[in-house]
């Protein structure tokens, strides 16, 4: 049985993966991490990550971004892999995950979702050959979420931009969103719309825009649970590692 240390437990995903944990045959959650706390519920949830004593084998973090910095602290004083997949990282977070993956193994995807890490494979893939094609991603989300774009629009947008430099071409400029009177496209970017509202799940779109045709590839979420499906199989896969910064790739690629 896999001993889970679950941050973020109070919050919407927190409970869709008690959820999916529960439903599962290999995992026990012993204690959560949350500004919400409670002593109540089927394991403890902690506010002060101190008091968090409970043996366990790994931490899935799907806290919110500000309280991450805490998250890899905990995660790096208890010596135990970390599963992030908390979006709207900043970029001195996204250098200590680099350097603390040295010291303990850590797994972090944008998207826990594997058809949406299949589908950036896609996009890496044809995006040298259609290289001549104005390229533009959609994200929708539901009118909770508070990072824009989301953390996979991004993880999208680089697979295209891996893809163009893999084939020696020059990477595209990301532009998000336009508004104005003088927007006129322009070669070297790329664009990267949001959409907010209502419960939408999460729905990404790759347009591929050519002259008298469009090439279109999308991704729909219908649960929230391929979300927390997709972060116990990568904490499955987390505890086999060695020290080492690891993503979805790694899962799909070791299947």
């Amino acid at each position: 049985m896999i001993k889970m240390i679950l941050s973020g437990a109070a919050g919407h995903m927190g409970h869709v993966v008690a959820d999916c944990a529960a439903a599962a045959d290999d995992f026990t959650i012993v204690a959560g991490l949350d500004q919400v706390t409670d002593t109540t519920g089927a394991f403890p949830i902690y506010g002060d990550f101190d008091q968090c004593t409970e043996e366990a084998d790994v931490i899935i973090d799907f806290s919110h971004f500000s309280a991450f910095p805490k998250v890899l602290a905990f995660a790096e004083k208890r010596h135990l892999p970390l599963v992030v997949a908390t979006t709207g990282l900043s970029e001195d977070d996204e250098k200590a995950i680099a350097e603390k993956s040295k010291r303990f193994p850590i797994f972090k995807s944008a998207n826990m979702s594997l058809g949406i890490n299949v589908m950036a494979d896609v996009l890496k893939k044809i995006s040298g050959v259609l290289a001549d094609y104005d390229i533009e991603l959609v994200e929708a989300h539901h009118n909770r979420k508070v990072d824009a774009p989301s953390g996979t629009a991004l993880l999208l947008a680089d697979a295209v931009n891996e893809g163009l430099e893999e084939a020696g071409l020059p990477k595209k400029r990301y532009t998000y969103g336009r508004h104005g009177r003088d927007c006129k496209r322009t070669e070297d970017e790329m664009g990267i719309s949001a959409i907010r509202g209502g419960t939408i799940s999460g729905v990404h779109l790759a347009l591929y825009a050519g002259d008298d045709e469009l090439v279109e590839i999308k991704h729909t979420a219908l649960s929230r649970k391929i979300f927390g499906n997709g972060a116990l199989k990568a904490a499955r896969f987390l505890i086999k590692q060695p020290n080492g910064l690891f993503d979805m790739s790694d899962v799909i690629h070791a299947q």
